[in-house]
């Protein structure tokens, strides 16, 4: 018996692909007397015509692999893409930059190589990011005669 107007109908009401849709072989005398979509709405209310769940995509492999990157795994050579300035954050390598800039200009204030003035002006360029590291801070204190001839031996 071909059902066909009456599956194409309850695919329609339910919003779902003509495949999705099964009629029970043994009501079929009434889905075929059924011709509105009102007659099969009822029809899928009283359980003669069925509509079947969609598949899915499984969630489960990608819980399990957020799991492992919580942990700290997979982070291997095989898994990077992008280069080590590409992966470090930005934040954390002005951090590591600036740390050791200060450092080294306490260490330059404790030793007293540095002119007067030249440890706050120094810092504050530091602090504004023109220095793109220690040895460019060093060779600037340098050039600008910050530094102390004497003690620079």
């Amino acid at each position: 018996m071909k059902l066909n107007v009456q599956k194409k109908l309850a695919a329609k009401i339910a919003k779902v692909g003509k495949q999705r849709v099964k009629i029970n072989p043994e009501a079929a005398e009434d889905v075929k007397a059924a011709i509105t979509k009102a007659d099969i709405s009822g029809l899928i209310a009283e359980g003669k015509i069925e509509v079947v769940h969609g598949k899915g995509v499984s969630r489960h492999r990608a819980r399990k692999l957020h799991i492992q990157h919580k942990k700290g795994r997979r982070k291997g050579q095989g898994s990077r893409k992008g280069g080590k300035k590409a992966r470090t954050p930005k934040k954390r390598t002005w951090i590591n930059k600036i740390r050791l800039q200060r450092k080294t200009l306490k260490d330059l204030q404790e030793k007293k190589q540095l002119i007067d003035k030249a440890y706050r002006r120094l810092y504050s360029l530091a602090k504004g990011g023109f220095f793109r590291s220690k040895k460019h801070m060093l060779l600037y204190a340098e050039k600008n005669k910050m530094i102390k001839m004497e003690t620079k031996k």
